[in-house]
């Protein structure tokens, strides 16, 4: 039996609005779009996607599943993110080669440091 990734659920309170914020931070496109549900992916064919599904709730701690991207230059990407709107977060992580950061939502990913060679 062999899987494929198909996508990464994200519960929002306004789905398009979330997606449309990833969609450009991450250079990604729409596939799908409606009132309670926005998927975005690196292209249309490329799998896998992240789809933003409605939940009325707020976000109320922690993330329990976040992502890390590993940029090529972390200051950069850092102040580019920022720049689009998110912020920096304590996540009790202390000093560490990546940066925590959280979507528009309050939904933390990190921003690591460069690959080690």
């Amino acid at each position: 039996m062999t899987l494929e990734w198909e996508q990464v659920i994200v519960h929002s309170e306004d789905p398009a609005a979330l997606g449309r914020w990833w969609a450009t931070a991450l250079g990604w496109v729409v596939v799908h779009s409606s009132d309670d549900e926005f998927e975005i992916r690196p292209a249309p064919d490329r799998l896998p996607g992240i789809d933003f599904v409605r939940l009325a709730e707020g976000k109320k701690s922690k993330s329990r599943l976040h992502l890390d991207f590993r940029p090529d230059d972390q200051a950069a990407e850092v102040a580019r993110l920022e720049a689009h709107g998110a912020r920096r977060v304590d996540i009790g992580q202390g000093a560490q080669s990546w940066v925590v950061l959280a979507d528009p939502e309050g939904n933390e990913f990190c921003i690591l440091g460069q690959r080690r060679q």
